[in-house]
């Protein structure tokens, strides 16, 4: 191996540049795979609100059904049975679709990890200039 000190001008800006070459690199690299993982919690979020659509769908068919039939019968066990199930189809609904939209917000798609990488990157090349 050669002494850093012998090496020129151009060869240590070669090796900075390819330093930087490579750094660059896997920050897109590491960028790339962390948006394609938010990607998949989003597309997760997205089925879960779909769900909740589907069970809030099925929650207002038994209410309305509850509805007519505690309108319509005296004795109003049968209408009283389907506003409970009715009632907890809907919270069911509820809690799904929130958690869905609480996982599509923009905040939880940044890429986090590469930002804090890069940071800590630009910390250390700092640091490094001005040791010398």
């Amino acid at each position: 191996m050669t002494d850093p000190t012998q090496k020129s001008t151009s060869d240590m800006l070669g090796d900075a540049l390819n330093h930087v070459s490579s750094l660059v690199r896997k920050e897109v690299d590491l960028a790339r795979a962390e948006v394609s993982e938010n990607l998949n919690r989003a597309g997760v979020a997205i089925g879960l609100i779909l769900g909740g659509v589907i069970v809030a769908l099925t929650a207002l068919n038994v209410l309305s059904g509850a509805l007519v039939a505690a309108l319509t019968e005296a004795g109003m066990d049968a209408g009283w049975s389907a506003l409970i199930v009715g009632t907890v189809f809907a919270v069911i609904a509820y809690v799904m679709a929130n958690k869905g939209i609480n996982d599509l917000k923009l905040a939880n798609l940044v890429p986090s990890r590469t930002s804090k990488n890069v940071k800590a990157d630009a910390n250390a090349v700092k640091e490094g200039y001005h040791d010398k």
